[in-house]
């Protein structure tokens, strides 16, 4: 099978005088990936709900991806998507540390000065939202994600764990805070100290340089983990035998969705059962943000331009068409809604829900049967 020109220029560009066939070799692990198929096949056709406007899982054809493929695809995941994403919420945690090292020399720190700090924490927040995307390798290995976000925090600990933590550490410095419990660091602990005070005095101060510097070693930890070790975390020597890489990113991506779904929308705003933790940024009052960060990641990655290519292969398919449809409409009823979503009416709520629903619908449905892998039993989504 010749590869179509809209394939070949997108990997091209990625992997110059690199010769690539679209056609797969059977190999032995084929017979486990049709059953695995036929699976989410069977599970699908039982929802009426996915016939309307949409293809069914049985109308979509597996695209023949060649190991040559999938190796330059998961090298431009790594070097072009994962590794930029944990450098930006470095990046951005240092930003915080020197803007609070810079208005911190004369505490107390309010009015301009402290929304610069709040400003900036949510350019952070919103960069590690991006960065969880990956929930495999180094971040969730250490339990790091952990202490960047501590959430969902169903029981308020981070609340009274950074005032008393202050209180008791007035000159708190980053070694001493590395020793602390999850529930006092990272992007959470910042948003307690920033948004639950109209002011901060010294002690408060001390907490915000030495937890944005904490974070920051943290973050440029997994950084290095993925440039050291991109190859084995995605399994990008190993496409001639195994499709495991491919299949921990997509369903990577899915998880995110899911969680975000489940943790950040459902439970905290009581849509399917009773209301249960909160919703992100709460105290900062910026949920909206965070979603939509998280919806943009998947929005990129889902309409990659070299993933494109690939569904591209097989113009039976209209994966690449469907996702980015569903990934717009609920771009646009996000935007639509306040930057605290507990503050949206009930219809806008369950409509965002409902419109992730159609999303992980077409992930499970149509994107991971067309790239021939299979759902992850990682899966939080009730679907």
């Amino acid at each position: 099978m010749k590869i179509n020109h809209a394939l070949a220029m997108a990997l091209s560009a990625l992997s110059a005088g690199l010769l690539i066939s679209c056609v797969k070799p059977a190999d032995d692990n084929k017979a486990a990936d049709v059953d695995s198929q036929k699976v989410v096949q069977d599970s699908a056709a039982t929802d009426s709900s996915v016939e309307n406007s949409k293809e069914s899982t049985e109308q979509i054809v597996a695209v023949d991806i060649s190991p040559e493929i999938a190796k330059t695809y998961l090298t431009h995941v790594a070097d072009d998507i994962v590794i930029p994403a944990y450098a930006d919420a470095a990046k951005q945690s240092d930003l915080l540390n020197e803007l609070a090292q810079k208005h911190c020399t004369q505490a107390p720190v309010s009015g301009d000065e402290l929304q610069a700090l709040r400003a900036q924490w949510l350019v952070l927040a919103q960069a590690w939202s991006s960065a969880e995307m990956v929930n495999f390798g180094p971040a969730t290995a250490s339990m790091s994600n952990l202490y960047i976000n501590y959430y969902p925090d169903e029981r308020g600990l981070v609340h009274s764990g950074v005032a008393d933590l202050i209180a008791a550490n007035p000159k708190l410095t980053p070694e001493q805070l590395a020793g602390e419990s999850a529930i006092v660091q990272g992007v959470p602990g910042l948003e307690e100290a920033l948004f639950a005070n109209e002011s901060l005095d010294a002690s408060q101060c001390a907490y915000v340089i030495s937890a944005s510097s904490a974070l920051s070693t943290r973050l440029k930890d997994i950084e290095k983990n993925w440039q050291q070790n991109a190859t084995d975390l995605l399994a990008i020597d190993k496409t001639a035998e195994s499709d495991r890489g491919l299949n921990q990113w997509i369903n990577s991506l899915l998880s995110l969705i899911e969680t975000m779904k489940s943790n950040a929308i459902d439970q905290p705003l009581g849509l399917t059962g009773k209301a249960k933790g909160h919703l992100p940024a709460a105290t900062a009052g910026q949920s909206r943000a965070i979603i939509n960060a998280k919806l943009d990641t998947i929005n990129k990655a889902m309409t990659d331009p070299v993933l494109t290519a690939i569904l591209g292969s097989n113009d039976e398919n209209k994966v690449s068409d469907n996702l980015s449809t569903a990934l717009a409409d609920t771009t646009a009823l996000l935007a639509q809604m306040p930057e605290d979503l507990s503050k949206a009416n009930k219809d806008d709520q369950q409509a965002l829900y409902d419109h992730l629903t159609d999303v992980t619908r077409l992930i499970k449905r149509q994107l991971i049967p067309a790239l021939g892998i299979r759902v992850g039993f990682n899966s939080t989504d009730g679907d």
